[in-house]
């Protein structure tokens, strides 16, 4: 996760009820804001079921708030925070979210990639509640779990799935003297 500390529902929630008379503003990039006539155009909130490299099945649910940045609108202001509270308030009416998932924003424009981003940290300055933000990346699962990505030493792959020994199998005779022959009578 690029070091980066993933934030759960409920904390971003408390940080914004802290602060509902403040201009909410994105901080995408070094030196690159989200444009104040940004719009929150939808909610989601995805349960992510996988099953990573090594066998290993996880899942987690994830809430992402998707911003939206109209090219023919420009405004000085962003809008406050109480007014994302109330279109999260219209959400949560429709669609309980889950207080521990994690909190990812979504956001691109024509000279940004769409992505999403966590939340890395919050100030207050000034008039403004500043929300910047950091790109995910991706990971091996088997890192997190102790071990490390790439091949051992001795050639084993991390990723494969611990191997338990195999169950011996007994080889039977059938040609002896006991066993039933053709034409015998004993079948």
């Amino acid at each position: 996760m690029n070091n980066i500390e993933s934030m759960n529902w409920k904390a971003f929630k408390e940080a914004l009820l802290a602060n509902p008379e403040l201009d909410l503003q994105f901080q995408y990039a070094a030196n690159h804001w989200v444009d104040a006539s940004y719009h929150i155009t939808e909610i989601k909130q995805a349960p992510i079921v996988s099953v990573d490299c090594g066998g290993v099945m996880n899942s987690w649910t994830e809430v992402i708030v998707q911003l939206w940045e109209p090219t023919d609108q420009k405004q000085l202001r962003s809008m406050k925070v109480k007014k994302a509270l109330s279109i999260i308030d219209l959400v949560e009416k429709s669609l309980p979210l889950n207080p521990l998932a994690i909190v990812k924003i979504e956001f691109g424009n024509s000279e940004f990639d769409t992505r999403q981003m966590f939340p890395n940290s919050f100030s207050a300055d000034g008039d403004n509640f500043i929300i910047d933000l950091r790109p995910d990346a991706t990971q091996c699962k088997a890192i997190n779990r102790g071990g490390s990505c790439g091949t051992t030493d001795q050639g084993e792959e991390c990723c494969t799935p611990s191997s338990a020994e195999k169950p011996k199998i007994e080889m039977k005779n059938l040609a002896s003297e006991n066993s039933c022959t053709p034409g015998s009578g004993c079948c």
